[in-house]
């Protein structure tokens, strides 16, 4: 698996659309609010060219790809941090995912009803902002009533705790999602507990129309509106066409066609493709290979990872009888047809237990 999105927004933003452009799960997509009551979970192979390339190699292996997890939640409305709407359940299942997604209505429609009645994308970025941050303010203050019970307690951390504890809180009253702070290392592992709701990555998917907008339309203006606040927060947004890839996922029937269906309309990259590298950029994450036994397989890693941890994602004997890792450079791998006129070549770069995994590699395991 690579990572799980929650896909979140106001009711009528589209989210569902998202979610069926994204899995092309048939979510159901009606035009009121809460359409949408139980998370819908889609699950779908992540695109990759390099894979490709290499199964052609490997023509009698089986290609494995590394997946994504989209949930549609359910559609937050004002006042959900306090049971409005949806509200526990909607905030209870985004602690569930690696990775926030946040999607933001940008086109107009007068067929499709907007819950606060106009559309207004720095406005509804901001009202499920605050319910995030009330809902974790709740949390917060709860766990700080726990931390002034530890001092008094034996254990001399608690104090440190509750007062790292206690500033991060009030910048959270402030106003501030926790993922734009500095967290101290002494409530890491208490952040971890939790699960801050504004503590997750947050990107931002805007849901455009089906036609390029033009400079200084309505349209537009929300765009640039999104991608401001997107820089505030380090974040980034990805454009998607919802409905007019919807609506080609209908009738396509593999991404590769999805894709040249959209080079009609001047389109280089699906959605899915957009926001694969955009997720995988904020989670800060590397794709390697494989060709053991019957599979030529893509596995997903967070940057920094070590061969020997890279391959206990595989099999625990990878990790535990860790002995060495061969590590192949993928276009050389194509160029020469086969493993064997590669190790020939003297091609093949033995790694250690310090090695840190690329993305991209391809990589044999070697184990005691």
């Amino acid at each position: 698996m690579g990572f799980t999105c929650g896909l979140v927004g106001l009711p009528n933003v589209g989210k569902s659309t998202i979610f069926n452009v994204l899995s092309n799960a048939g979510a159901r997509v009606e035009s009121y609010p809460f359409c949408t009551i139980d998370a819908n979970i889609g699950t779908v192979a992540v695109p990759d060219r390099r894979l490709d390339r290499l199964a052609e190699v490997f023509p009698d292996k089986k290609k494995v790809p590394t997946h994504l997890k989209f949930v549609d939640i359910a559609g937050l409305v004002e006042h959900a941090a306090d049971g409005e709407g949806m509200g526990n359940q909607f905030l209870s299942e985004i602690r569930t995912v690696d990775a926030i997604v946040h999607v933001v209505r940008c086109f107009e429609d007068a067929n499709v009803v907007h819950v606060t009645g106009s559309v207004d994308a720095a406005r509804d970025i901001g009202i499920i902002e605050t319910e995030l941050l009330l809902k974790d303010l709740e949390t917060l203050t709860r766990v700080a009533k726990r931390l002034r019970q530890e001092t008094k307690g034996k254990d001399r951390s608690a104090g440190a705790r509750l007062a790292a504890w206690e500033a991060l809180l009030e910048q959270v009253a402030a106003g501030k999602p926790i993922r734009t702070l500095p967290i101290d290392r002494v409530i890491e592992s208490l952040i971890t507990e939790t699960s801050p709701l504004t503590a997750k990555p947050c990107l931002f998917v805007a849901n455009v129309s089906d036609v390029a907008a033009s400079r200084g339309s309505s349209e537009s203006s929300q765009l640039s509106a999104i991608e401001s606040i997107a820089r505030e927060q380090g974040s980034t947004v990805v454009p998607i066409r919802g409905r007019l890839e919807a609506e080609i996922g209908e009738v396509a029937s593999s991404h590769e066609e999805r894709a040249s269906y959209l080079g009609q309309y001047g389109m280089e990259q699906t959605g899915l493709d957009l926001l694969v590298r955009a997720g995988y950029d904020l989670l800060n994450l590397v794709t390697f290979f494989t060709f053991e036994g019957p599979e030529v397989r893509a596995w997903t890693v967070p940057a920094g990872t070590t061969a020997p941890d890279a391959g206990g994602k595989i099999h625990s004997d990878f990790a535990d009888r860790f002995v060495l890792a061969e590590i192949m450079p993928l276009d050389e791998l194509v160029k020469a047809g086969s493993e064997k006129p590669l190790r020939e070549a003297g091609h093949v770069r033995r790694a250690g237990h310090d090695y840190v995994v690329s993305d991209g590699d391809v990589i044999h395991f070697v184990s005691a």
